[in-house]
């Protein structure tokens, strides 16, 4: 699977690791360059510096071939907002979006 990942904090770091290693094509997105330590050196995917729902940036990332995107950032606005962009104007298949508010959270 080909799988772009916004936010490389705990969350986006630990999955974006796990499916690197599993053999997945992972590219994780980060606003922070300094985030990108969380991955280690064991992870042997992409890294983008820039902001998940800059859609230049997810055309650069190779989003128009993505099987999934995980938007798990620490922020439930802009994993919205990013995950909106892969599912509405690049109909990326599975998306996947971390909420943190209960408020934010839909049944």
């Amino acid at each position: 699977m080909y799988v772009l990942v916004a936010g490389c904090g705990v969350v986006g770091s630990q999955l974006a690791v796990s499916l690197s290693a599993a053999g997945h094509n992972v590219v994780v997105l980060d606003k922070d360059p300094a985030a990108f330590r969380n991955l280690g050196a064991t992870f042997n995917g992409l890294t983008l510096h820039g902001f998940a729902f800059d859609q230049d940036l997810l055309l650069d990332a190779g989003i128009e071939r993505a099987d999934a995107f995980v938007a798990a950032t620490n922020l439930d606005n802009a994993n919205i907002m990013s995950a909106e962009v892969a599912r509405v104007v690049f109909k990326v298949p599975q998306v996947i979006v971390r909420l943190t508010s209960p408020v934010r959270v839909r049944t």
